[in-house]
């Protein structure tokens, strides 16, 4: 059974190793004598609070489990999701998604192994012994529930609306947005919530990502509206040339963009659910999820 990852398709094309890499390791900071001219104007403004997802409240913290009845974690994951997971230059996994595994293995203290195995063997490999805890992005649908139980969130996937950096558009309210052109990728989520949200709008459907941004690169719509984490890695790349940024809020709506991505376990393995889940709140409420997610997403999904 095919798992749909967190909703959307991976983007691959749009999403290359190679870019990835360079996105993780430092082409976020443009070096300092060849400044993007794009960006020049940003870089004049006054500095903005990056916005981190927090989905932990606080007032609700999880109690402790026995952790010494967790000598290991076994985590398996892919390497073929980009910046959430892919080969190192050793061929070892790394990622967001393997960083913050082995975090939660430092805040249990104890031994974490990570092995890549193809994304639609997980769930198999999970059931079949050869692992313990799946971290790969996986969407908790109703047919992954089926065959395997999910910690409480750790990220999720908002829509976003991108306009040029020259754009007047402020605000994207549905009311502000009429007559406006509106590119969007045929037949996702992003699509339908435009159609039932933003009546009063064009809406231009395009056949993959990499139309839908050049439709906005060449000017021939007023907005792009879209995944916004990958929209985040494309803003925050070359390919975008500097040509455009985030306009208004994420949009979360659980009906269209799903309710987030967990952690998948065996199914009926609550000690280690439950424990994932308290070390997911530890090192959210240290900080350590925050330093750890600016260091992948320096432009915010959110």
């Amino acid at each position: 059974m095919q798992i749909v990852r967190a909703l959307f398709a991976r983007h691959a094309n749009a999403m290359r190793l190679g870019a990835m890499i360079a996105f993780v390791a430092g082409a976020v900071a443009l070096a300092p004598d060849r400044p993007h001219p794009a960006r020049a104007a940003e870089a004049a403004r006054p500095p903005r609070a990056v916005d981190v997802p927090g989905f932990w409240d606080p007032r609700r913290r999880p109690e402790r489990p026995d952790l010494s009845r967790i000598p290991a974690i076994r985590f398996l994951t892919d390497l073929d999701y980009p910046p959430f997971d892919y080969a190192g230059p050793d061929g070892n996994p790394t990622g967001f998604n393997v960083d913050l595994a082995r975090r939660i293995c430092d805040e249990i203290k104890t031994t974490c192994t990570i092995q890549a195995r193809p994304f639609d063997s997980l769930l198999d490999a999970l059931n079949d012994n050869r692992g313990d805890a799946v971290i790969a992005s996986i969407a908790p649908t109703a047919a992954a529930r089926r065959r395997a139980d999910f910690t409480d969130p750790y990220y999720r996937k908002p829509a976003r609306f991108v306009a040029r950096v020259d754009s007047p558009i402020g605000e994207v309210l549905p009311e502000r947005l009429e007559g406006k052109k509106i590119a969007v990728v045929a037949g996702t989520a992003h699509e339908a919530y435009l159609k039932a949200m933003f009546t009063e709008a064009e809406i231009r459907p395009y056949p993959n990502a990499e139309t839908a941004r050049e439709a906005l690169r060449r000017r021939d719509v007023d907005l792009l509206f879209g995944d916004g984490i990958a929209l985040a890695f494309w803003l925050n790349g070359s390919d975008s040339a500097g040509c455009c940024a985030f306009r208004g809020g994420p949009f979360l709506e659980s009906r269209y963009f799903g309710e987030g991505v967990g952690i998948a376990v065996k199914r009926g393995n609550d000690l280690l659910r439950l424990s994932l889940n308290w070390a997911l709140f530890q090192l959210w409420e240290k900080g350590s999820f925050t330093d750890l997610w600016l260091r992948y997403f320096p432009i915010s999904p959110f």
